[in-house]
């Protein structure tokens, strides 16, 4: 069975950092997936963080991320990472794991991240 699992989330004061990890298992070609992080706000719509693709050659961060924010992926051990710094009370979200290849799409159940003196 296909499974993401998020981990790393938490409790952080503005200014912070924090490493999500996506834990891919169930994934025969892991490998040939692009993934990415999006996170959802309360009362807004989920939104695109970052992507990183198959080979991890090409990357892409939203613009309210850029600089503060790290995408990288070991398909070895099938994780996808997510550093974080200089978070911010607005970067408060579920921040959720999501593999594409083709037609097919998976996401996690995310993690939750708060940032809040």
């Amino acid at each position: 069975q296909v499974q993401l699992v998020e981990s790393g989330g938490g409790l952080v004061q503005p200014g912070g950092s924090r490493r999500l990890s996506c834990a891919a298992s169930g994934f025969i070609t892991f490998s040939r997936y692009d993934m990415s992080w999006y996170r959802q706000a309360p009362g807004k719509e989920r939104e695109l963080v970052a992507s990183i693709s198959h080979t991890g050659s090409i990357i892409d961060y939203a613009d309210f991320v850029k600089g503060r924010f790290t995408i990288s992926r070991d398909n070895e051990v099938k994780r996808v990472y997510l550093e974080m710094n200089s978070l911010q009370p607005e970067d408060t979200a579920v921040y959720v794991c999501n593999a594409v290849w083709m037609a097919l799409d998976y996401w996690g159940q995310g993690t939750q991240v708060t940032v809040s003196s």
